[in-house]
């Protein structure tokens, strides 16, 4: 009985949050634990994980989240975000024709260096000014952008998901480098194949051009569709271009380590930092050498979008992590029960539990951390976990998540918009089309490796 009502507090605290949005969703995460605590639920005090325990606080991912963001969030205010961009809308203006398929490209490997999502915040109004000025309705490379920076979050060598996955699976023999050699390809080639298969589609329902697009005419008619042309207040630095090297090679220290230290490699066999450790340090000495010779007021990195958003989504996982967490700890012995022999004889549906679960948690790394381990502890594989991996980006399922939302928000043509049944929106088959394309090809994969 009081599983239902553990499990009726953990859904109606996260549709209060998912309601309000933002970093709302964290606040209602901590009250959900409180009500939790208050229904006798055991709550963890303790920072650190004793040995087997799940809930305690996640406050291991938020150090990875904080560090990270700091780091780009100094690169952003040197100027390197706009040296990025600026790169990446030559890329697309010199190449429209095939802007379905650069949009994704640019939105994913910009996630796979910066460990999070919300560099796609830069590239969006890029993206629709290039579909606009080519008769390409924005809606498709949008929202196949979005969908692929968030999958490319279960790829990034220094996302909190992917470091909390590898610090899971090295117990049970897949390291660090097992889980990139996974997740990077399949993600990356299941994305790509996601937007040449609705690209087909549309061109299949005569769906492509935008001038065919009849609330776009009336839009633009009416005045609401704001004139095109290359951004003239962008200014590109060398201390922009500086910041960019230097967390370049600030990312290509972290993954070095890694391999260092991996068993596989065994060149460092008495490590003196963990990885995690190492990341948190390393991009913490990014941000230093940022400031240092990049001539950037420390000041200023606090009022940065990048530092707010990631601030915003470090309290998220915090919340919505440890109320996931608890709620599983206080009932792992049902769940095993009731769970354990489905998931363990058909692992895949744990790719359909995780991919539920995100769409609920709003966070990756917060699916992650709740999931992940019991589903370990009821009998999955570690290669099944890792072949499931890239369903805990379902982000996009709910209408709510923010460069969802602003991807509608940016696109002044009418073509991106939410439809009133919810699920029916632009993002949704693309998300549920490279996912399980995903999940595919890494179960494929991972029985070829393991």
């Amino acid at each position: 009985m009081m599983f239902w009502v553990h499990l009726l507090v953990v859904l109606v605290f996260i549709f209060i949050g998912a309601r309000k949005g933002g970093i709302a969703i964290g606040f209602a995460g901590g009250a959900g634990v409180l009500a939790l605590g208050l229904l006798g639920a055991p709550v963890a005090v303790s920072t650190h994980k004793p040995e087997g325990d799940v809930s305690y606080l996640p406050l291991d991912v938020i150090a990875i989240i904080m560090a990270v963001i700091v780091a780009i969030a100094a690169m952003q205010v040197a100027g390197g975000m706009d040296a990025l961009v600026d790169l990446a809308e030559r890329i697309l203006r010199k190449n429209p024709k095939h802007l379905s398929f650069l949009a994704p490209v640019v939105t994913y490997v910009l996630t796979l260096m910066a460990g999070t999502g919300h560099t796609a915040f830069s590239m969006m109004p890029v993206i629709t000014e290039v579909a606009k000025e080519n008769d390409i309705r924005p809606s498709r490379p949008l929202s196949i952008a979005v969908v692929s920076s968030q999958i490319a979050i279960t790829a990034s060598p220094i996302s909190a998901a992917v470091v909390f996955l590898s610090s899971t699976l090295e117990k049970k023999g897949i390291d660090y480098l097992q889980i990139l050699a996974v997740s990077i390809p399949t993600t990356f080639v299941a994305c790509m194949l996601t937007a040449g298969i609705m690209l087909a589609w549309d061109k299949m329902r005569h769906q492509t051009q935008l001038s065919t697009l009849p609330e776009y005419q009336q839009r633009k008619a009416a005045g609401l569709v704001a004139p095109t042309g290359r951004e003239e207040g962008r200014v590109i630095t060398w201390a922009g271009k500086r910041s960019v090297a230097i967390f370049l090679l600030g990312l290509l220290a972290v993954m070095a380590y890694s391999t260092a230290i991996s068993d596989k490699v065994g060149l460092i066999t008495n490590p003196p930092i963990t990885r995690d450790a190492a990341i948190i340090a390393i991009m913490l000495t990014i941000g230093t050498a940022i400031v240092l010779t990049c001539g950037v007021e420390p000041g200023k990195i606090l009022s940065s979008s990048v530092f707010k958003s990631g601030m915003s989504a470090a309290i998220c996982v915090l919340g919505v992590a440890w109320l996931g967490t608890t709620f599983v700890k206080a009932h792992e012995p049902a769940i095993k029960e009731y769970a354990g022999n489905i998931i363990s004889n058909q692992p895949w549906t744990l790719a359909i539990v995780l991919f539920v679960a995100a769409s609920l948690l709003y966070s990756q790394a917060a699916t992650t951390k709740a999931l992940i381990p019991t589903a370990l502890a009821i009998g999955v594989s570690p290669a099944a976990a890792l072949a499931s991996f890239a369903a805990v980006s379902a982000l996009f399922v709910l209408p709510t998540y923010p460069t969802l939302l602003a991807a509608v928000e940016i696109d002044d043509t009418g073509s991106t918009k939410i439809g009133k049944y919810i699920f029916n929106h632009p993002f949704f088959i693309p998300g549920l089309v490279a996912i399980a394309l995903s999940v595919a090809f890494a179960f494929l994969l991972t029985a070829l490796m393991f």
